[in-house]
């Protein structure tokens, strides 16, 4: 079991026990919180809006429970999000042209994140993309600086994420 922080727009905190093998869903989620001061909150997500401009992000990590505290966390700052288990799983789809930006996990089986973002660019893909890392090296930063792809790394505990999805969305 992991301890993951949640930061929502109106800078409400909560911890949240998350257990991969029982969350399941982002659904299942907003049930364990409905008693909480941000439930409120939870009511008003954002649904996909090409009107309103609603982001969407696509988020690429091999852990359910990173996938959902991290689809949980970005709804409540008011993206909508696309969770992906795998780089393969994203590659087959056609649907790049929707998302705002990537947020992509470096270590995952099949695929790294750099050499998803690598593919990605091989298909004229230019939407942003933001890798989050768990070790930080110096010839992972190298790679990741050469590609114009900023790194956040684990554990997420504050604001660096979201600041980083906003700024990629405003200058992608």
């Amino acid at each position: 079991m992991k301890f993951f922080h949640f930061h929502n727009q109106l800078g409400l905190r909560a911890r949240l026990l998350l257990d991969p093998y029982q969350c399941g869903t982002a659904d299942n989620l907003h049930a364990r919180v409905s008693n909480t001061r941000i439930s409120k909150q939870l009511k008003m997500k954002p649904q996909p809006d090409a009107k309103r401009g609603t982001t969407i992000i696509a988020v690429v990590d091999d852990d359910p429970a990173v996938c959902n505290s991290l689809k949980f966390s970005l709804e409540l700052e008011g993206f909508v999000v696309q969770v992906y288990r795998s780089a393969a799983e994203l590659l087959a789809t056609d649907h790049f042209h929707e998302y705002g930006c990537f947020v992509i996990d470096q270590r995952m089986p099949e695929m790294s994140g750099m050499e998803l973002i690598a593919h990605l660019r091989e298909r004229k893909v230019a939407t942003p993309a933001i890798l989050i890392v768990s070790h930080l090296n110096a010839a992972l930063s190298a790679r990741a600086a050469n590609a114009h792809v900023p790194i956040v790394e684990k554990p997420l505990l504050n604001d660096a994420l979201v600041e980083k999805i906003r700024e990629a969305c405003r200058c992608g």
